[in-house]
């Protein structure tokens, strides 16, 4: 069965993820977290890339990869979460270096935000470092606005964003 494709943009396919992304969407996103001095955490903070099934398919979200000429060069996905109201965090937006600076990053973002509209979710929550510089500034630019209980021990910024 084919995997269901999100969207397109440029030369870049948004598509379901599929178990046989496990190993490289894992190696994307250690990949990325490296770059910025972070851990790779497979029994903590990561565990639910190795589990997509248990973290996102069977909880109600989403996770999605992005390809270039068949190889993966990003991710991106949400799942329902307790917090808030009627709510989902978005979790695992990463890219490789060389796609970014395309405008790659924002049309990912919209395209989840529009996933999660149509499923009736009211609040978006985000958590991140503040060493991801670039994701900051992509949230902040975007609407999400800066709140308070961060979850997630590499994290030290929270960001909530009400939409429909």
């Amino acid at each position: 069965m084919l995997p269901a494709i999100k969207a397109k943009y440029q030369d870049f396919v948004i598509r379901d993820w599929q178990k046989r992304d496990r190993t490289e969407s894992a190696s994307v996103i250690s990949t990325v977290l490296a770059e910025y001095g972070l851990a790779w955490e497979p029994t903590g903070a990561d565990e639910d890339v190795l589990e997509v099934e248990k973290y996102y398919l069977t909880a109600g979200g989403e996770f999605w990869v992005i390809e270039q000429q068949n190889r993966i060069v990003g991710t991106g996905a949400y799942y329902p979460i307790k917090r808030g109201r009627n709510a989902v965090e978005i979790r695992k937006m990463y890219l490789l270096p060389a796609v970014r600076g395309m405008g790659l990053g924002k049309y990912l973002l919209q395209q989840l935000e529009s996933a999660i509209a149509l499923q009736g979710y009211q609040q978006i929550w985000i958590e991140t470092a503040s060493v991801l510089a670039e994701a900051v500034k992509l949230y902040e630019t975007s609407g999400y606005q800066p709140a308070t209980g961060v979850e997630t021990a590499r994290c030290d910024r929270v960001y909530l964003k009400s939409i429909l």
